[in-house]
């Protein structure tokens, strides 16, 4: 077992406060988790991003497979040994990034081929080849290999879709089941190995997503996420699929919501009941000047901010805020100045980690009457 999931308190409106037991890291949640795409969360180094608070931070298989490659990283001891995070970590299937590439891509019963962005070079993921990647690079959780479905599309679009991506996760879990014990670390935690999700699809159609999350849980995954759904659809409809697809999911596994979302997003549906969220939109953002803030989200490349002196967030005590001005971090971004980057995404990810945590406090057995509303 690598993964030991413990409910504490069940708020009214669904909000959970939990403890999920992880070979590198116990985290408490709701969690959010900052996006590692190449082994980094972008312009932060890894002690900062600890001092900030971060339990768990995501890795990108496709990107780490086409480079340095997941078996170089695998004879150096695992991703955690790489980039030198002792914490825990999450890596995504690949999927999702062949979606977005879909004009390099052909899809099949077996697998996905598809064309590297780096060099054009030709490559095919398959859900034993993604967990095969995925068990190398050795995060603490895995996830199996889906087709994510586009927005809008047909419902015979998501119907194929959803077919493809109920057979994959049958082959990701029967192969990782087989192949778990051969993560590098295996013999430092106790033979304690990585975890399995399983991911619901369905696009927009509720009877599709009732469809895959039901099939899901007959299979046992430790864990289960709803993917799918921040790729361009409005902001109701991710509401109805996600208030659709909880209550099917076991009560005593993690859930985890892909890819979302700003600041009011995340608090909501942790509030709703979702456990593990991920997002690159505060470290994005940061690296194009905007900054959120409590006050709302501030466009750090304004003229307005030129001469001001105030701190970026005057509620905040990052140690962003707690020592630069608005009219700094404005000169640095008009500069071009690499440390711009670091400071405003210090900051955003300050921010986001500061809304679960005020969440988790929320939620504490004694506490729900006192949710904001």
């Amino acid at each position: 077992m690598g993964l030991d999931f413990t409910l504490l308190n069940t708020a009214p409106s669904g909000g959970r406060r939990a403890r999920m037991h992880l070979p590198h890291q116990v985290v408490e949640t709701p969690v959010f988790m900052p996006v590692g795409t190449a082994g980094s969360v972008k312009a932060v180094p890894q002690d900062i991003v600890e001092s900030l608070g971060a339990q768990i931070i995501l890795g990108n298989t496709y990107h780490l497979y086409l480079r340095p490659g997941h078996e170089a990283i695998r004879r150096m001891g695992g991703l955690h040994r790489f980039i030198s995070w002792p914490r825990a970590m999450l890596t995504d299937s690949g999927g999702f990034q062949v979606f977005s590439l879909s004009s390099l891509r052909k899809v099949t019963d077996e697998g996905v081929r598809f064309r590297s962005h780096l060099d054009g070079s030709s490559h095919t993921f398959t859900p034993e080849h993604s967990m095969d990647v995925q068990i190398a690079l050795g995060a603490d959780i895995a996830m199996a290999f889906d087709e994510c479905t586009e927005y809008p599309a047909t419902r015979e679009r998501a119907q194929e879709s959803l077919r493809l991506t109920m057979a994959w996760a049958r082959r990701s879990l029967d192969h990782f089941r087989a192949h778990q014990h051969e993560v590098p670390w295996h013999n430092d935690f106790a033979g304690q190995t990585q975890s399995l999700f399983g991911i619901v699809q369905g696009g927009t159609h509720l009877d599709l997503r009732r469809e895959s999350a039901q099939r899901l849980v007959e299979m046992d995954f430790d864990g289960y996420a709803i993917g799918g759904l921040s790729v361009g659809e409005p902001r109701h409809l991710t509401l109805e699929m996600i208030a659709e697809v909880l209550p099917l999911l076991p009560a005593d596994k993690p859930r985890y919501l892909m890819g979302v979302g700003y600041p009011d997003e995340i608090e909501q549906y942790a509030r709703m009941g979702v456990d593990m969220m991920d997002c690159v939109l505060p470290t994005r953002a940061a690296r194009h000047g905007l900054l959120f803030t409590s006050e709302g989200r501030v466009n750090i490349k304004n003229q307005r901010y030129a001469e001001d002196q105030n701190p970026p967030d005057p509620a905040c005590d990052c140690m962003v805020c707690r020592r630069y001005s608005r009219a700094y971090l404005r000169h640095l971004m008009q500069s071009g100045e690499p440390l711009s980057a670091t400071l405003n995404t210090i900051h955003n990810l300050a921010f986001y980690l500061g809304i679960m945590q005020r969440v988790r406090a929320s939620l504490l057995p004694g506490q729900t009457n006192q949710e904001p509303q």
